[in-house]
Parts: structure tokens; C-alpha cells; sequence
């Protein structure tokens, strides 16, 4: 089941998510694909460090494959490249995006990322997806294509605030493009126990009977090691109170 990891606000730690979760799957032995929709690449960067080269095959060769018309039909595997790391692959973003989005909308090409994920699941056991801090085309393309949504979460009023909006437009998704996609759930992210504020914020979400997810993700400088050493905290730090939160967090997922 592909799993959307989305926030219509930034830097509350999608890539970050999206490949530590990535990586704790790979590092079981599941077969794993992080698909990065985001132009600007952090979970392309964090996963491939020194081996990412300009010309490789990426995202936005895929989507400009949908606009073409081509006499030898291409698999979407073809646009996937290998991390450094067993049983982790990518397709890694492109800044192709941003030019490419006003003719997928107008050609209505909503739909293609969907077939490319229905193919790609018969070869990856997971499938994670980064979203760009925005509704727009791709952050769509990947709600109508995806089996569930988990949404980041910074316990502050501002996130909260952009939460409601937030799951206001995926149950519009669900409603009129994705019977099957399920919220799985709101990580809280950069917790604070000792904090008033995130454990009132956190407290009232599950009083609203909002999904929120358990265990919380706590704070830590080591998450910025690991995206400085573009190692996610399984192959860094396996015994890390936060590599063991994300590890449960993983479980809780499970299908």
C-alpha cells in the first residue's frame, strides 16, 4: 500500500519521515521505494548523499514521459535508482516539476502517477511518498494514487491551525477520487514531554478523536547528524531513543 507523508506546512519533518520510515522497512527486508515529489530534494539528498548524479533517471523524467508519445512504452522502474543501501530504492525529485505541473494539469494527467503505482507494487513491498508543503498537482496526484496518509505534525498553534484545513482536503480527495485512501494517522513530531504546550496541544487532538499516533517522535540534534551524514538513525544510530520511537512507529503502520 503506498503511503503519502503530508503537510501542507513546511518544516514540520516530512523527508525526514518519509525516509527514516523508508529505511527502518528496508532494513527488514522489505523491498522499499521513497518516490520524492518535493522540488526541492531533501529525501533525494538525504538517501543518495555523494552518489546522486545530474543525469540520473528521476521523477520529473517520468512525469515528462506522460506528456510524450513514445513508439516504446516505458516502465516505471525506469525512472527508479538505487540508494546506497540494501533493499532502498528512489526516484528521485527533479526541479523539472515546477515548469512541468501547468501542462500536466491542462492534459489531465492526474491519473498516471496511480497506474505507476499500481505497477510498482507488484515489485516493492513498501512505498513511501514525500509531498511537496503544498496542495497542489503532484501533492493530488500522490492522495489519488495512495492506500493511506500520514500527516507530520509540530505542536505548535500554527500547525494546528493548518491540521484541519489539512484533513478537510484529504477526505475531499477520498471522497471524490480515492474511495480506498485512509488517514493512518498524525506523527507528533520534535516532542517536547517536559513542554506545556505540546502536551496540552497533543492531549486535545486526542480529545477531539483525532488518529494520533503513538509513540511521539521526540527531539533530538542527532536527526541533523544523520541528514549531514545522509544516514538515516537505523544505519546511524540503531539504539537511539529516537531510532527505537521511529522502529514502533513503523510497527504501528504495519498492514
Amino acid at each position: 500500500m503506498p503511503l503519502v507523508v503530508f503537510n501542507q506546512k513546511g518544516g514540520v519533518g516530512k523527508s525526514t519521515i518519509t525516509c527514516n520510515l523508508a529505511a527502518i522497512s528496508a532494513s527488514q527486508g522489505l523491498r522499499t521505494l521513497v518516490i520524492d515529489l518535493d522540488p526541492q530534494g531533501n529525501s533525494s539528498s538525504y538517501l543518495l548523499g555523494d552518489t546522486a548524479r545530474p543525469a540520473q533517471a528521476n521523477v520529473g523524467g517520468f512525469f515528462a514521459y506522460c506528456l510524450s508519445f513514445s513508439l516504446r512504452p516505458m516502465d516505471a522502474t525506469e525512472f527508479v535508482v538505487a540508494t546506497p543501501h540494501a533493499n532502498l530504492d528512489l526516484m528521485p525529485a527533479s526541479p523539472e516539476l515546477g515548469e512541468l505541473q501547468g501542462k500536466l494539469e491542462s492534459r489531465q494527467k492526474i491519473y498516471k502517477l496511480r497506474e505507476a503505482l499500481q505497477q510498482l507494487s507488484g515489485v516493492y513491498d513498501r512505498i513511501y511518498i514525500d509531498t511537496p508543503p503544498a496542495l497542489n498537482f503532484f501533492t493530488r496526484a500522490a492522495l489519488i494514487g495512495a492506500g493511506g496518509c500520514l500527516i507530520p505534525f509540530d505542536c505548535d498553534d500554527f500547525s494546528r491551525k493548518a491540521l484541519y484545513t489539512l484533513l478537510e482536503n484529504v477526505q475531499e480527495i477520498k471522497a471524490d477520487h480515492n474511495p480506498d485512501l485512509e488517514i493512518k494517522g498524525i506523527v507528533v513530531n520534535q516532542f517536547q514531554p517536559r513542554a506545556h504546550l505540546p502536551q496540552r496541544i497533543v492531549n486535545e487532538l486526542i480529545a477531539e478523536g483525532l488518529p494520533v499516533l503513538s509513540p511521539y517522535l521526540p527531539s533530538s540534534v542527532r536527526i541533523r547528524e544523520s541528514h549531514q551524514q545522509c544516514l538515516p538513525m537505523i544505519y546511524m544510530d540503531p539504539g537511539h531513543k529516537l531510532t527505537q520511537a521511529l522502529v514502533e512507529l513503523h510497527a504501528n503502520l504495519a498492514p
